[in-house]
């Protein structure tokens, strides 16, 4: 379910539906379930039964569902207000254990079974255009990791000093989605007939699923962690 949304319409999501009814309207958000921290067996617990249970706000859950069921889902001022950054923080960590931990591992596998059948110099091409691009997203990860995360925790506690601000991550804020486009238009339009169109299936599979994600990873980052830093940076002054 994709279709645009304002935040000022009805929301679909609410803190007093079952758990197992949000995942039914959007399976897709199983992954946000376990990145925030909320196993299976919640049985008929509410979504808000749920995330008390596991000390996660449900503000902040739903937000992050209504992000990833709805593209060009802009938060309004009033529901930043009402959300945990620390949740943010929290989720977009796990984020990224799961895309190189687990997507990264995956799609490489199913590269190497795709091209198989390929001879040793496109085989060579293949592996050194994702290994490149595998070195792009674990840079611009390890950038968020120990530059920008750590520095959103300090304003939340107050101890931010002047070195670093959030506009300058907002300026510096690389796309890492353009090279595994790349990659999607090679394996999708290039790959010759002697690969099974099953393996390649799968690799496009994984590519779009990390596409996707990806792209909603950078809309939680740019319309949600940064404005709201912005507006506590402002406090502080």
């Amino acid at each position: 379910m994709t279709s645009k949304r304002h935040d000022n319409e009805r929301h679909l999501f609410s803190g007093t539906m079952k758990m197992a009814d949000l995942l039914d309207i959007n399976f897709q958000l199983m992954g946000v379930l376990s990145r925030v921290g909320i196993p299976f067996g919640f049985g008929d617990d509410s979504v808000e039964e749920a995330c008390q249970k596991y000390g996660v706000s449900t503000n902040t859950f739903l937000l992050i569902c209504n992000v990833y069921t709805y593209d060009g889902y802009i938060p309004s001022a009033e529901t930043l207000r009402n959300i945990d950054l620390k949740d943010i923080v929290t989720y977009l960590r796990q984020s990224h254990s799961y895309y190189m931990g687990v997507l990264m591992d995956l799609l490489e596998g199913a590269i190497e079974r795709m091209v198989q059948p390929c001879t040793d110099k496109y085989k060579a091409i293949i592996r050194n255009f994702f290994l490149q691009y595998k070195e792009e997203l674990a840079k611009h990860f390890e950038y968020e990791e120990k530059e920008v995360f750590p520095y959103v925790e300090s304003v939340l506690n107050h101890s931010a000093g002047d070195d670093f601000k959030i506009y300058q991550y907002e300026e510096n804020h690389s796309n890492v989605e353009e090279k595994l486009c790349d990659l999607k238009n090679i394996v999708m339009k290039y790959m010759p007939k002697e690969c099974d169109s099953q393996k390649v299936y799968h690799v496009l599979l994984y590519i779009f699923s990390l596409e996707k994600d990806l792209e909603k990873h950078t809309s939680i980052e740019n319309d949600i962690l940064v404005p709201v830093v912005n507006r506590l940076e402002e406090h502080e002054k």
